[in-house]
């Protein structure tokens, strides 16, 4: 990115959910540490270039232990012999918090950043931030905004959202990948204007691209409603419109925001326990016999374990003509808070069924010791009870002023409030299979009469074709916490469809209702969805609430993060209007 081109500022988004829970181990085991090593080794490669070019570097590699990344960060380039000024910020940590929890931490904004660079740093370090924190604070310093300046502040969240993920704005990980030369994508940078809109490109040379589809893409990722709620502003995602700019240029504007809420977001984790797991390879025939076998087989040793789960994967093919694909995984996970009932005690049971149970008995890793697995948790803390302090290159620190909350009638109702910067309350769709009214919702209009005497005759059935509901939708999923995230959206390419976008997004929006959505996919059965619809992004977005348990780190799920959670949804049938889908590209891989 310092080599490609021109660049202002240079952001490092380090931390996840799971990064949270690393880190904390991290700093069990030396105090000194908490940070993300990795950015230093970096750091080293480029700060050189970063000096020469006059970049700024801003960072949350900071972690558990910002102030110990600054002190390490100024010894490397000292190191170096480069003149380098580092400021920080801190007061993110809240521990110690409860009893268990391993860190905990509030989500900061981006006004420490700010100040931070008004002192004259060349490079900022932060603790757990907003991922979009690493994008406002920089733009509030640039362009010299007032913590009021929604609008703009907003334009700069939605910027942030689209660069947090690296690659995946320029084509990593999207839908229609064989559309472009997605080897090795470059990675996207913002133009910021000073009204808040933005241009997302990436330099030029790199490798995948910057289309209306790999920008939409990236918006819906892991986010729950209309409400973006974060501690600098509420984005409204429902105000966001795109357009190409140019090659490999997508413009972002119109994006409206609120007063944030008067609270920030504290994501905990916990060690919940241990957690070990055996795979039987299953091959052949009469492969639910098989599994009721082994299962039988293992009651008792099993017996008194606090979560035991199986699941039997039919990977297994008909007249294969490999023995992999004759074969079905049947997956054994086991929890529970001694690591001794979980242990090798456990698995090698299981393994000692290897001349005793079905035929063609044989499991895909030898047995293991079991590991500890963690629990992420997330909750609310008034915004004024968070000292949020950035400390300058000479030592200063400056407590910022926590930002004005929006009033009462604009807060998001409390269970999607407490999900932080994550997502925001939905203003249109249905929540747990209830209607909700507004404006593009399903429940906007009252249930229709009996038809008038004079009535025209109903229109004749349309023709449709069973198809993959992906020949029409992109998807992408995601996880926040122990919730999962699907954005759906129409294929915005006009060379893939012989529909307009509009008419394709009219049958998707009322085509694609909860109910259809959890008979599309049954694991999401039982569980409350929510449904918020984006007609600006000609999109959809769906929130899954517990499908995936304590978060990633418990390993809940085959997939713990959800992330093809979108790609399962794209490969189910469903009838489509013929008039909608052409025959779909088929992937390629290369220029």
């Amino acid at each position: 990115m310092l080599a490609g081109g021109p660049l202002d500022v240079l952001t490092g988004d380090y931390l996840a959910e799971l990064t949270m829970l690393i880190l904390g181990r991290d700093r069990l085991k030396n105090p000194g540490l908490g940070y993300a090593k990795t950015f230093l080794g970096q750091l080293e490669e480029g700060l050189g270039l970063a000096h020469e070019k006059d970049v700024r570097i801003v960072t949350n590699a900071g972690g558990l232990n910002p102030a110990g990344l600054a002190d390490a960060i100024r010894t490397l380039a000292q190191k170096l012999g480069l003149p380098t000024t580092v400021a920080h910020v801190e007061g993110d940590d809240l521990m110690p918090y409860a009893d268990g929890a391993l860190t905990a931490n509030a989500y900061l904004g981006g006004a420490g950043i700010t100040a931070c660079l008004r002192a004259g740093a060349d490079v900022v370090v932060t603790g757990r931030v907003t991922d979009a924190a690493l994008v406002t604070g920089p733009a509030a310093w640039w362009f010299d905004w007032a913590p009021d300046d929604h609008d703009r502040l907003a334009g700069a969240v939605v910027a942030g959202h689209v660069l947090e993920c690296g690659t995946q704005a320029t084509g990593g990980n999207y839908a229609f990948f064989g559309r472009h030369d997605v080897r090795r994508p470059g990675f996207p940078l913002a133009e910021i204007a000073e009204d808040g809109s933005s241009v997302i490109t990436k330099h030029p040379g790199t490798g995948g691209a910057v289309t209306v589809g790999t920008v939409t893409a990236q918006l819906l990722y892991e986010t729950q409603g209309a409400r973006y709620l974060g501690p600098d502003v509420t984005a409204r995602l429902d105000t966001v419109r795109l357009e190409s700019a140019g090659p490999d240029r997508v413009r972002i504007h119109g994006v409206r925001g609120e007063a944030p809420p008067g609270t920030l977001k504290v994501g905990v984790t916990r060690i919940g326990g241990y957690r070990n797991e055996v795979t039987f390879v299953l091959t052949g025939l009469d492969i639910e016999a098989k599994a009721d076998l082994v299962r039988a087989q293992l009651a008792e040793a099993l017996e008194g374990i606090a979560g035991v789960r199986w699941t039997l994967a039919r990977t297994d093919h008909a007249d294969a003509d490999t023995q992999e694909t004759a074969g079905a995984l049947l997956r054994l996970v086991v929890r529970d808070p001694s690591p001794d009932r979980v242990g090798r005690a456990l698995t090698g049971a299981a393994i000692e069924l290897a001349l005793a149970s079905y035929p063609g008995f044989h499991v895909t890793a030898p047995p293991a010791a079991a590991q500890p697995y963690g629990v992420f948790t997330a909750s609310t803390i008034p915004t004024e009870a968070v000292p949020h302090v950035a400390v300058l290159p000479d030592g200063t620190r400056v407590p910022t002023p926590p930002t004005v909350p929006a009033p009462p009638a604009q807060s998001a109702p409390p269970a999607f409030e407490a999900r932080g910067l994550g997502g925001g309350a939905p203003e249109t769709g249905v929540r747990g299979g209830a209607p909700v009214p507004g404006r593009g919702g399903v429940g906007e209009k009252p249930p229709a009469g009996p038809p008038a005497a004079d009535a025209p005759p109903p229109n004749p059935p349309v023709p449709t074709t069973r198809a993959p509901l992906g020949h029409l939708i992109g998807a992408r999923s995601g996880d926040k916490g122990g919730d999962a995230n699907v954005g759906v959206w129409i294929d915005p390419d006009p060379d893939q469809a012989t529909a307009t976008p509009t008419a394709a997004y009219a049958w998707l929006e009322q085509t694609l209702t909860v109910e259809t959505f959890q008979r599309l996919l049954p694991e999401t059965r039982g569980l409350t969805v929510t449904r918020t619809a984006l007609p600006n992004l000609q999109a959809l977005n769906f929130t899954v609430t517990g499908l995936l348990g304590d978060g990633v780190a418990s390993g809940h799920r085959f997939d713990p993060q959800a992330k093809a959670l979108g790609e399962w949804l794209r490969a189910r049938h469903v009838d489509i209007p013929t008039h909608l889908i052409s025959s779909p590209p088929q992937p390629e891989v290369g220029p």
